[in-house]
């Protein structure tokens, strides 16, 4: 569960990120958006290295479902648009292949 967790506050730390330079770029928004949202992606990639891995890519792949799922949230929840049907099969599949990345059993 700490690793979930983990994974999620990543993934809305990058979006975060991302969006800042997304609202600066393609919104019209300040460049003052950009320091929070480089902030942001600092916390983004602190918040992976505390994933208990032994390899930085193992990771990296997990997060990869989760990024997909928080990224269709963040799609709904801040820029109020509801994920169609698609998008819900697309990420249930990621979920699913994020979750034998992390739980599959590993021989020694």
């Amino acid at each position: 569960m700490a690793a979930l967790a983990i994974y999620v506050g990543a993934a809305v730390a990058e979006i975060a990120g991302c969006f800042s330079f997304w609202a600066w770029l393609r919104l019209g928004k300040s460049p003052l958006w950009l320091a929070p949202g480089m902030a942001s992606l600092a916390l983004f990639a602190f918040l992976l290295t505390r994933i208990d891995s032994d390899f930085a890519g193992r990771a990296y792949a997990a997060y990869g479902g989760i990024y997909i799922a928080s990224s269709l949230a963040w799609l709904w929840l801040v820029e109020a648009q509801r994920p169609d049907r698609w998008d819900v099969i697309g990420a249930s599949i990621c979920l699913f292949g994020a979750a034998i990345i992390l739980f599959g059993p590993r021989s020694v």
